[in-house]
This record gives structure tokens, C-alpha cells and sequence, in this order.
């Protein structure tokens, strides 16, 4: 299949109707992630959803082949159209893949991890995010990455809030994840760090550039006042330094300081209660676990993992790539689908 190569309109696609009235949508790439995950059938999923395609035009990027093999094993509809850059994508509702050379026939295994699997799922990424950066697409988001396939290839990667940092230039500490499900957002200070590290990590400086951060993606979205609740660290937030004194020394601090500058946020709060707070617009948290057992638990396939920091609009979605149901045409693409919704309101 050649750059250019079109393979016909996807089944059931509407024609263009550039002169129909419909307002323009927002351009939204969708990087396929693990080709040998679930990635590539929940981007195809995504991509054919009439709910997306209402309110976005989406772009997919990754391999011709691995999109192809997935969606006749799938049965999906194969037809789509390869193009070289996400500013040659109408806004019709044809499919389009900016086709990134990454595998061949005898490379691509579905289920397995595989180091060829994991470059190919940053590269997708990676030219997803350069194309926002240029202006050709509003939006990034990814399928979900294998982590033991990108280390195989020997690669560096802590999760999507620092892969991001580094495509776009920003300092790493600056970039923080937000998953964001129903009316709730869940800001982490810490991600895919050992609980060690993490704890070295918490700073009355890191807490108040999550805080800030996430004020400000808030405002973002037309919240005009946003309300933040932060978590402590320890069980009960501390308990008054009966189980830890992090409360009263790092997160307590950081929250005064913030205060005193005008923005609406109360805690620390014990995080295993703070959740039921209806009141907040967001909720911040110390680590991984205290944010993520909450959305899972709550949200198993329909959370959207966004990056915020970044000058890029990005998320993913919060779950794994599955490779147990790859090429089953099981996977559920909800998630896929809230992550469009989020990534749209926030390009404004």
C-alpha cells in the first residue's frame, strides 16, 4: 500500500459536506499503539463511531500492515486511505492512516511482546505529536502501549506525561497525568515511579506545580473558578502526625501557599475518603495507586488518561493493551471514545 494508495471509502461513511453547514471538527490523532495489543481495533473502533465522528474528524497514525491484519481479524472494515501527513485528511469521514513504515508481515505477532511492538508504538505516538506541534492535527490521542515491549527495545519510558515532556520540550516535572471519568478528575503528583522514589519526589515544590497545573487545565475547559481537594500521603492524612508527619511538613505547606495566592483548594484529605467530596471540580493525589485504583474500580474501561502541562492537547486511555483479546474483535473502545470527548473540549 503506497502513501497514496486508497483503498475505498469505509463501509457506511457519510460523503464530504464541506458545504453542508457542519461546523468544522476538531482534527484528532489517534496513535494505534502496541500493533500487537488491542490498539489498532479500538482506534478502528473509534474511528468508525458515529458519536466520534459528530463531534471530531479523527486521523489514525501508525503501520498500513498492522491496521490492515487487525481489522480482518476483526471484522472491521479494511478500506481506508494512506496518506503521508495528517493535513492531507478531508473532513469527510473516510479513514484515514498517516501510514508510518514500522513492521513487516514476519515482525508483527499479535499477543506478543515483542521490542519491534514497542518501537512502533512511540514512533506512532511520536509522529502524532509532531504533527500537533506543526498544526496539522488539534489533539493526540494514543492506544495503549505495552511498557515491557518499549523497555525491550531499550527505551526509556515512565508513562505518557514525560514521553510527552520530551517530544514537546517541557521539563518532564512539569508534565503530570489527570485520568477523568463521569464529573471526576484525578490529577497524580507522582506516575510510574517506584513507591521509594515517589516519596522522594514529593516536594512542597512538585505538589504546587501539580496544583497549578491542574487549576489551569481546568480553566482551560471554561471552569471559570476551579475548586481542587488534595490527598495527604499517609492512611488518614497523617492523623496530625500520629502515622507520618508529610501532611504537616510538604502537602499542608504547599496547599497555604497556594491559598494565599487565590486558588480554591483545601486538604490534605485521607485519600481513601476524599472521593466522595462533591463539591470539587478536581481532586490531586500523592501516587499512582490512590488516583488509579479509584478510576478502575469506578470507570473500568471508560477512563481517559490526560496529559496536562504540555503545549500538546494529549491523552490515552487508562487501560492496558491486552494482548490476551488481541485480534478477537472483543475489545471495547469506550474509553477511546471519552478521551476524544475530553482532548475536543480542551482545544477550545
Amino acid at each position: 500500500m503506497t502513501a497514496q494508495e486508497r483503498g475505498g471509502a469505509a463501509a457506511g461513511a457519510a460523503p464530504a459536506r464541506r458545504n453542508g453547514g457542519r461546523p468544522r471538527r476538531k482534527k484528532v490523532a489517534i496513535a494505534l499503539g502496541d500493533p500487537a495489543g488491542i490498539g489498532p481495533e479500538i482506534a478502528l473502533k473509534a474511528a468508525l463511531d458515529p458519536a466520534v465522528l459528530r463531534i471530531a474528524r479523527p486521523v489514525l497514525y501508525g503501520d498500513p500492515h498492522a491496521l490492515a491484519v487487525h481489522a480482518r481479524a476483526c471484522g472491521l472494515p479494511a478500506d481506508f486511505l494512506v496518506v503521508e501527513r495528517g493535513g492531507q485528511a478531508g473532513d469527510d469521514d473516510r479513514v484515514v492512516l498517516v501510514g508510518r513504515r514500522q513492521l513487516t508481515e514476519q515482525s508483527l505477532q499479535l499477543g506478543a511482546v515483542r521490542a519491534e511492538h514497542g518501537r512502533a508504538a512511540l514512533d506512532s505516538a511520536r509522529a502524532a505529536i509532531e504533527a500537533a506541534l506543526a498544526g496539522e492535527v488539534d489533539a493526540v490521542i494514543a492506544a495503549p502501549q505495552t511498557e515491557t515491549a518499549i523497555h525491550a527495545a531499550g527505551i526509556h519510558f515512565d508513562g505518557h506525561p514525560g514521553f510527552v515532556a520530551r517530544c514537546t520540550g517541557v521539563p518532564e516535572e512539569d508534565a503530570f497525568l489527570m485520568l477523568c471519568f463521569d464529573d471526576k478528575r484525578i490529577a497524580h503528583a507522582t506516575l510510574h515511579v517506584s513507591l521509594q522514589r515517589a516519596l522522594e519526589l514529593i516536594t512542597p515544590a512538585r505538589v504546587q506545580r501539580v496544583i497549578r497545573t491542574t487549576h489551569e487545565a481546568l480553566a482551560r475547559i471554561g471552569i471559570a473558578a476551579p475548586r481542587l481537594a488534595v490527598s495527604g500521603l499517609n492512611p488518614h492524612a497523617g492523623e496530625e502526625g500520629l502515622f507520618g508527619s508529610e501532611e504537616q511538613t510538604i502537602i499542608g505547606p504547599a496547599i497555604r501557599a497556594l491559598r494565599r495566592d487565590g486558588l480554591a483548594v483545601d486538604g490534605p484529605f485521607g485519600a481513601d475518603t476524599m472521593f466522595h467530596r462533591t463539591s470539587y471540580d478536581a481532586f490531586v493525589v500523592m501516587l499512582h495507586d490512590q488516583g488509579h485504583i479509584a478510576a478502575k474500580l469506578l470507570a473500568r474501561t471508560g477512563t481517559a488518561a490526560m496529559t496536562i502541562g504540555t503545549p500538546v492537547v494529549f491523552s490515552s486511555v487508562a487501560h492496558g493493551s491486552a494482548l490476551d483479546i488481541a485480534g478477537q474483535g472483543k475489545a471495547d473502545h469506550t474509553a477511546m471514545v471519552e478521551a476524544v470527548r475530553r482532548v475536543t473540549g480542551l482545544t477550545g
